[in-house]
């Protein structure tokens, strides 16, 4: 059995560096470089949609249900208008997720900060919609969402930490040139209902 999907807004990286070894060369800095066809830059993450609207229907206490819950969030994300494609550079490779990843930190155009400050009030907003009361505390114990950090770092993973060390490390500068913004799996979503 397939495990199911995620879902995430995000945007997917044309570009690291001027060239293949430009991205190559961060396997100095990483174990398990990722293919660089894969990388994506996160905006915001909803999580297995399921176990979204599951946390939903908990902490509403059944007043809204789970499949209400999918069908207003579907449609949520399905309407979301869609970034243009951007370019950002990165300087430093930070540790994520526990010490587990490490991703380039990207400095990104205040146009991607504000899409993004977007994507997170509207997520107040569908919450609301939802009657989940207390929403920020909803989106902190939500499994499904999985937030950890009270703020958004723009950052691609890229593979795993060579060592334990948990400072960010200076690399040589780079561009990286992301596309348009998509739903990752969204391809799943109609059949969510």
């Amino acid at each position: 059995m397939q495990p199911l999907p995620r879902i995430t807004v995000e945007v997917p990286v044309l570009t690291v560096g001027s060239g293949p070894s430009d991205y190559e060369a961060l396997g100095s800095y990483v174990n398990g470089l990722r293919r660089p066809q894969g990388l994506h830059l996160t905006l915001l993450h909803i999580g297995i949609l399921a176990d979204f609207a599951q946390d939903v229907a908990d902490w509403t206490k059944g007043i809204t249900s789970a499949g209400d819950a999918v069908r207003h969030t579907t449609g949520w994300l399905q309407g979301l208008p869609v970034l243009d494609g951007f370019a950002g550079t990165s300087e430093q490779l930070i540790v994520l997720g526990g010490g587990g990843i490490s991703g380039l930190e990207v400095d990104v155009p205040r146009r991607v900060r504000d899409y993004q400050v977007s994507l997170v009030q509207g997520l107040h907003d569908l919450l609301d919609r939802l009657l989940v009361d207390n929403v920020d505390d909803f989106i902190l114990s939500s499994a499904a969402l999985g937030y950890r950090y009270p703020h958004w770092v723009p950052h691609v993973a890229v593979g795993r930490p060579l060592s334990r060390e948990r400072g960010p490390r200076t690399i040589a500068p780079l561009s990286v040139v992301f596309g348009p913004s998509r739903i990752r799996n969204g391809r799943f979503l109609s059949a969510a209902d």
